[in-house]
């Protein structure tokens, strides 16, 4: 329905709750599927190229990996289990082989690895192929960190004190991890462009040291030296956001010593500002960021592990413009962005808008991770009526998956946001 749902893995209930959004930002009553598992991860993508959202769920202390397929209405009355490494912990879904479909990257803390499932193009898997990584694997993602427009993993080994990158070949094979110093015991990594500079950098969780490590980028998928920023007490999870709506990446840090979720903003260079912490429940454990509320901002979902809830910190921030329903939208100086059509579209759409005035008009495309996917606009223009058409490709000219997108138009310090749904 282009909202935002919710969907929880939960270790000692063996299960995934699923909580749909009534489109403002609250959530109707759980809905719980069977894993057939000791859910520790999930991770929501089209698994079986049928247009909606399936879940692969990581089951900690087992073998294996549950599939649960999308019966097209948000209901998952079946799971397949594949197997993974041993202590399966992290599950992330990435098109590691460059057919078009999404496969799987397992992070296993007991066997100090990560297996890659590949996708049969049906939501089917074939065997798991292990590739060595540090001393017990927590958290994986997974990124284009060498700019060559494949795929690439990065793994917080928890045991070893450091993160592993792990260069795809091409065809949805690794080279032999290359090992990058973290803080002490990282649990979590997330990949995206902290400094601006285009390549994708990763921010860390150090669980024992109460602290987030940045590694920068030098642009092939090497890394410099970690800089650490103090987090509050036990941090699990990181995720990295534009929240302030400026256009670069800021960190939400689920603490779960702290019950609070730290919010540090981006200086625009990858140096943060002063923590500010929220409340949550009893022991935070995962912190997720979209736009649940469709005001065209960030805001986040924790996972609580002792208080067995959820908490939704709703974004209140008056920077970004935007609306969701299909009229156009009404900026300063008389600008107006218009819903994209056709829409749900395949495999191309077009977006208009229109200015009064001379302006510098950028026009980006991002995922529902918040990461951008290409620039379709990014010139000074006359007064006047455009539009402009996306292919469905990313920066690099490869075909994205089915799934709901944002296009953003920024004029100035104005910016609007709208969702499109591709569907293939």
């Amino acid at each position: 329905d282009g909202d935002f749902d919710l969907a929880v893995a939960n270790y000692f209930s063996g299960n995934v709750s699923i909580l749909p959004n009534n489109g403002n930002g609250t959530f109707a009553a759980a809905n719980n599927f069977g894993t057939e598992g000791s859910a520790w991860s999930v991770f929501s993508a089209d698994l079986d190229s049928d247009g909606d959202f399936d879940l692969a769920v990581a089951n900690a202390w087992s073998t294996n990996v549950s599939i649960l397929p999308n019966d097209g209405d948000g209901t998952f009355p079946s799971a397949r289990l594949y197997g993974a490494g041993n202590s399966a912990y992290s599950v992330f879904s990435a098109d590691l082989n460059g057919d078009g479909d999404k496969d799987l990257a397992v992070a296993n803390s007991g066997s100090d690895n990560v297996s890659t499932l590949l996708n049969n193009g049906d939501g089917t898997f074939a065997p798991a192929v292990n590739y060595g990584t540090g001393d017990y694997s927590y958290s994986v993602f997974s990124a284009d960190l060498d700019g060559d427009a494949d795929f690439d993993l990065a793994v917080a080994n928890a045991g070893s004190n450091n993160v592993s990158v792990l260069k795809n070949n091409g065809d949805g094979t690794f080279v032999a991890a290359v090992n990058y110093g973290a803080g002490v015991g990282p649990v979590s990594v997330f990949s995206s462009d902290l400094d601006g500079d285009g390549d994708k950098d990763l921010a860390v969780a150090n669980n024992l040291s109460d602290d987030i490590s940045i590694l920068l980028n030098h642009g092939d998928g090497t890394f410099a030296a970690a800089v650490s920023y103090v987090a509050a007490d036990d941090p699990w999870s990181v995720f990295a956001a534009d929240l302030d709506g400026d256009g670069d990446r800021d960190l939400a840090v689920a603490t779960s010593g702290a019950d609070n979720v730290s919010i540090r903003i981006n200086n625009g260079d990858a140096t943060f500002a002063l923590p500010v912490h929220y409340g949550a429940g009893d022991g935070p454990r995962s912190v997720y960021a979209a736009d649940l509320d469709d005001d065209g901002d960030f805001d986040l979902a924790v996972a609580n592990e002792f208080s067995d809830n959820v908490s939704i910190l709703v974004n209140l921030s008056d920077i970004a413009v935007s609306v969701v329903n299909d009229e156009p939208v009404d900026l300063p100086n008389s600008l107006s962005l218009a819903q994209n059509y056709p829409n749900p579209f395949n495999p191309a759409t077009s977006i208009a808008y229109s200015l009064d005035v001379r302006s510098h008009v950028v026009i980006d495309i991002y995922n529902v991770l918040g990461r951008k996917v290409c620039s379709l606009i990014d010139q000074t223009q006359s007064a006047g009526n455009y539009q402009v058409i996306w292919d469905g490709t990313d920066q690099s000219g490869r075909s994205v998956a089915t799934g709901l997108y944002l296009y953003r138009l920024q004029i100035g310090e104005n910016t609007a946001t709208k969702k499109m749904i591709l569907l293939k």
